[in-house]
């Protein structure tokens, strides 16, 4: 029947247009640009840093060493409020943590902590606790203090303000420390107020500060160095575990917000690519012992503790090196030494000998590494003085001052 309902049998035809479907190369790209711009925003804390040191992470032919300090904070006495408020960061005040790090490109990783009330002999200054050289004479200072008291060369130094290890705590999601015993310390002046129980708990970066300056526990700066050790350790562990690493850009990010540092991307690409390897860290303390408040140190026990674990055998800095001026102008030994230590060698001395028309020769182990440093003169089979690894004798060819 001609007249029946319309569409009666037949399916209804439907308004509009269908979505076109993306074909899998258009979907492919939009997952890849989603996927770079989470990158992004995980990676863009760490664009300050990595402009500043970014380098490609490299095997180094040695360790790289690396002065670490903890700076205190410096509050305004003539401000007009209480507490007094914290002046910019300028890394110019007393060194609350010093630390020495040695990063081999295997990842073997030495950590020498060097309590701040350490009792040494400062040039310019005379003898006092080794945190007053920084305020007195700046990192410089501080690097020559620690390369004496060691007799390891350092390739650089990094300062950390007081907010960086809470700010690299935060960023870390916290760190899970054994807390060894009841920790309560209030100090409205200086903000610092501590309230932990004892056991393992998880720390934020409030909780962490507290627990790396607490000092009350009868053993002073040395307790202090202990917790220190335990908590790079933990940091170090969760780092390592690939569910954290997302957190990585941050962490840099929060590092490089609160340092001051002299290391040069080359060397920040040898501690990256021994990074790479898998850190494997060990912790030491600078042998000594107490002496009232102070902390004495055990001159033979630190050689030794140096000689097994942190010495280089390809690194000419670590040998015993003897000056000799037998016929280059008067005070070029003493240049000399001064030029030595300024490039980190640790155990340079002047010798005396009879006057000679000769040119400048060095002879001993590493003479050749050694002569490069000198900068002028040839490498000679003559025998070295006795107790020297390397002995330079400067000759007529020695330029004046």
């Amino acid at each position: 029947m001609a007249g029946g309902r319309a569409g009666h049998g037949h399916a209804v035809k439907r308004s509009g247009t269908r979505p076109a479907r993306l074909n899998p190369v258009r979907r492919a790209s939009l997952i890849v640009l989603i996927l770079l711009a989470g990158l992004l925003a995980l990676t863009a804390p760490a664009f300050p840093a990595l402009k500043r040191y970014g380098a490609l992470p490299h095997k180094a032919s040695g360790p790289v060493n690396v002065l670490l300090a903890g700076v205190d904070v410096h509050y305004d006495d003539k401000a007009g409020v209480w507490p007094w408020p914290a002046t910019p960061e300028d890394y110019s005040q007393r060194t609350d943590t010093i630390m020495l790090a040695q990063v081999w490109p295997d990842g073997r990783t030495n950590l020498l902590s060097i309590p701040r009330d350490t009792w040494v002999n400062l040039p310019r200054l005379g003898w006092g606790k080794i945190n007053r050289a920084n305020p007195n004479g700046g990192p410089g200072l501080l690097t020559q203090a620690v390369q004496d008291l060691t007799g390891v060369p350092l390739d650089g130094y990094a300062l950390l303000s007081l907010n960086a290890l809470r700010a690299l705590a935060e960023a870390a999601g916290g760190v899970t420390v054994d807390v060894p015993q009841r920790m309560k310390y209030d100090d409205n002046a200086g903000k610092l107020h501590i309230d932990l129980q004892p056991g393992r708990q998880h720390l934020n970066g409030q909780q962490a500060e507290g627990f790396l300056r607490f000092r009350h526990d009868g053993l002073g700066d040395i307790g202090r160095v202990a917790r220190q050790q335990a908590f790079l350790s933990a940091l170090v562990g969760q780092v390592k575990n690939p569910l954290n690493w997302w957190r990585l850009p941050r962490m840099v990010a929060a590092l490089h917000a609160n340092t001051k540092s002299d290391l040069t991307k080359g060397e920040v690409g040898a501690v990256l690519g021994g990074a790479l390897s898998g850190l494997k860290v060990q912790a030491y303390t600078l042998p000594g012992n107490f002496s009232g408040p102070n902390w004495q140190p055990d001159r033979s026990a630190i050689q030794s503790l140096i000689r097994e674990h942190f010495r280089n055998p390809n690194d000419p800095r670590n040998l015993a090196v003897a000056v000799v001026n037998v016929g280059a102008p008067g005070g070029s030994a003493r240049r000399l030494k001064e030029r030595l230590e300024g490039l980190g060698y640790g155990n340079v001395v002047i010798s005396n000998a009879s006057r000679a028309e000769v040119p400048t020769t060095v002879s001993g182990q590493a003479a050749a590494a050694v002569l490069r440093d000198v900068g002028h003169g040839q490498v000679s089979q003559e025998e070295g003085l006795p107790g020297a690894d390397v002995t330079v004798r400067l000759g007529t060819d020695t330029p004046g001052e």
